[in-house]
C-alpha cells in the first residue's frame, strides 16, 4: 500500500475520533468551539496521527489501541499551527486550503482555540483506554516534545534567527525540536499502545527523528518551490522572512538530498527490530515523495 493510500486510510479513522471527542457548536463557548472544529476538522496529511497508528501496529497491537493518542496528537499539532500562523509569528492567510484560524475567527478566539485544544489533547490522552502507568508515560513524552525543549522551543529559537546569519548546528537545533521532537513522540507512544519492547521504543524514538527532519527539510523546500494551491498553504514566506532553513544555508538541490538522506537513516533504524515494520517506511518516504 502506498503512502497516500495508508494516509488515507488513517485519516478516516481519525477524522472520525476528532469529531467524536471535539466539543459541538452546540454546547456554550459556541464560537470557541466552531473554531477548534474548523481548525482541527480542515483537511490535512494528519501524519503525525497515522505515525502513532502504523508504530502500534509495526509493535502489535492494533490502529483502535492508539486511536485516543492519534487524535490527541493532531489536537496539539493543530494548537501548534493556529498559533504559528498569528500576526505576531509567521502572520499566515491560509492553512490547509482555508483561511487561517485568526482570519476566520479574529486573533483572541484562534488564540483560546489553540490553547483549548492543547488543553483536550491532554484530557483525550488521560482517558484513553491505556494503562494508568502507559498514560502517565505517554502524557510525560508528549508534553516533553511539546514545551520548551521541544515544539515550542523550537519556534521560538526559529523566530528569533529571522533575518539573523544561521548556521548548520541552530537549523539543525530548531528542526529537531520545531517538528521532529512531536513526530518522534507520535511514534514513541504508539509503540507504547501497541506493547512494543525498550528496544523497539529506542528505535521508533530514532526513526520519528530522522523522518522528523525529513519532513521539515521538503517543507522548507516547498515553500520555496512549491504552488500555495495544491500546498494549502502560502509558499515563499520563509526567503521573505529570512528564516533557518536548509535551502537557505545549503541550497535546494543539497536540501534534497539532505531529505533523501534522513528518509534513508530512517528506513535502516527499523531493520534491526521489527521484522515487519507495517506502513512506517512507506510513510517515512512520503516525505521525499512530494517532491516530485
Amino acid at each position: 500500500m502506498n503512502a497516500e493510500t495508508l494516509l488515507k486510510t488513517y485519516q478516516k479513522l481519525v477524522d472520525r475520533r476528532l469529531d467524536e471527542l471535539l466539543p459541538p457548536v452546540s454546547v456554550r463557548p459556541a464560537r470557541l468551539h466552531e473554531a477548534m472544529r474548523y481548525s482541527c476538522l480542515a483537511p490535512g496529511k494528519r501524519i503525525r496521527p497515522a505515525l502513532c497508528l502504523a508504530s502500534c501496529e509495526a509493535s502489535g497491537g492494533t490502529p483502535e489501541l492508539a486511536l485516543d493518542l492519534a487524535a490527541a496528537l493532531e489536537m496539539i499539532h493543530v494548537f501548534s499551527l493556529i498559533h504559528d500562523d498569528l500576526p505576531a509569528i509567521d502572520d499566515d492567510d491560509l492553512r490547509r486550503g482555508l483561511p487561517t484560524c485568526h482570519k476566520k475567527f479574529g486573533e483572541a478566539i484562534a488564540i483560546l482555540a489553540g490553547d483549548a485544544l492543547f488543553a483536550l489533547g491532554f484530557e483525550t490522552i488521560a482517558k484513553s483506554q491505556l494503562s494508568a502507568s502507559e498514560k502517565s508515560l505517554c502524557m510525560q513524552i508528549v508534553a516533553q516534545a511539546s514545551g520548551s525543549n521541544g515544539l515550542v522551543g523550537g519556534e521560538v529559537v526559529d523566530v528569533e534567527s529571522e533575518k539573523q546569519p544561521i548556521d548548520a548546528e541552530t537549523m539543525e537545533w530548531i528542526h529537531s525540536r520545531k517538528t521532529g521532537a512531536l513526530i518522534a513522540a507520535s511514534c514513541v507512544v504508539g509503540g507504547i499502545a501497541g506493547g512494543a519492547s525498550d528496544k523497539q521504543l529506542f528505535c521508533l524514538d530514532s526513526f520519528g527523528k530522522l523522518i522528523g527532519t525529513a519532513f521539515q527539510i521538503t517543507d522548507d523546500v516547498l515553500n520555496e518551490t512549491g504552488d500555495a494551491a495544491a500546498l494549502g498553504k502560502s509558499v515563499g514566506s520563509d526567503q521573505m522572512r529570512e528564516k533557518a532553513t536548509y535551502p537557505r544555508l545549503f541550497g535546494l538541490e543539497e536540501s534534497k538530498k539532505a531529505a533523501i538522506r534522513m528518509t534513508v537513516l530512517a528506513e535502516i533504524e527499523l531493520i534491526s527490530e521489527f521484522a515487519d515494520a507495517n506502513a512506517l517506511p512507506s510513510l517515512a518516504r512520503y516525505s521525499i515523495e512530494r517532491l516530485h
